[in-house]
């Protein structure tokens, strides 16, 4: 039975996808948005999003959160509707010049990020500068759709597809290599990683992943914060921030914790700035605000 719904749903991604190219670029997203904003918040899942609204960004009222929430969802739509189109997206790049010595002379560097606008732009926005960014990702519970998702990502840039390293021991063990031989690690980090750290997000305590921060640490290498922001239909503006800097004169575990609040720091700011953009739909914090 698990293979029969597996193919089914992969069958469903590739009509999607197929019904995306004979749309489009623009019309494709404007369709993924269209259909998600109407249908997303009908949707049990969507409490989700209602529920940490009214906890992370309390100064909303009910219809506040309510446009808040159909914003997220056409943003969903349209970054899943985009995923044929990555390589005819456009983008302006805003901070270009910290991501200049990654140019001249490459890694070890992180780019940390989160599920934002859509995150799929930064890998082949980087490779255009010349920077193979290598992306840590959460592979889909679908290892036929996975594969699917991954041929669009190979197609967003020229020449030899871009590292992918799907959570998991298997994956953390590429990534480590892959970095300390000089490679550039994307990371989004604003997922919830229950044996992570407590870390504050939005002023509320999150169980939030400390890799970013201590790979930082052990290669003492650059993590610097990259956003995301949609401009329109395919279109959208990277923001490059200067790096985060690193504690010292802190023992390693207080360094961790140090780092990895900066990081929830520039995604709680953007986040706040622009709160439909962000991906709403995890139970990021624990029920009671404590972790």
């Amino acid at each position: 039975m698990k293979s029969l719904q597996f193919a089914l749903e992969r069958l469903a991604a590739r009509l999607l996808f197929a019904l995306a190219r004979v749309l489009g670029p623009v019309g494709a997203s404007d369709f993924g948005g269209a259909l998600a904003r109407t249908l997303g918040p009908l949707l049990p899942v969507s409490r989700i999003a209602r529920d940490n609204l009214a906890r992370a960004l309390p100064e909303l009222d009910a219809a506040a959160r309510r446009r808040v929430v159909r914003g997220m969802w056409d943003n969903l739509g349209r970054t899943v509707a985009e995923l044929p189109h990555l390589p005819a997206l456009h983008w302006e790049i805003v901070g270009e010049a910290h991501l200049a010595p990654l140019v001249a002379q490459g890694g070890p560097a992180i780019l940390v990020s989160g599920h934002i606008a859509n995150w799929e732009v930064l890998p082949p926005a980087a490779a255009r500068l010349g920077i193979r960014i290598g992306s840590v990702y959460r592979a889909a519970d679908n290892p036929l759709v996975d594969a699917l998702i991954n041929g669009l990502r190979a197609r967003a840039v020229e020449g030899e597809p871009l590292p992918l390293f799907p959570k998991g021991a298997q994956g953390a063990r590429a990534a480590l290599k892959f970095l300390s031989g000089g490679g550039v690690l994307g990371m989004l980090a604003d997922q919830k990683l229950n044996d992570g750290i407590a870390v504050p997000l939005l002023g509320i305590p999150a169980m939030t992943a400390p890799a970013p921060a201590q790979l930082a640490l052990r290669f003492r290498c650059p993590l610097i914060p990259v956003r995301v922001e949609r401009l329109g239909p395919c279109r959208f503006r990277l923001v490059v921030e200067p790096p985060l800097a690193v504690p010292d004169g802190l023992d390693r575990q207080a360094a961790i914790r140090a780092l990895t609040l900066a990081v929830n720091d520039r995604l709680s700011a953007w986040i706040r700035e622009r709160p439909a953009e962000w991906l709403w739909l995890h139970r990021r914090w624990p029920r009671d605000n404590s972790a």
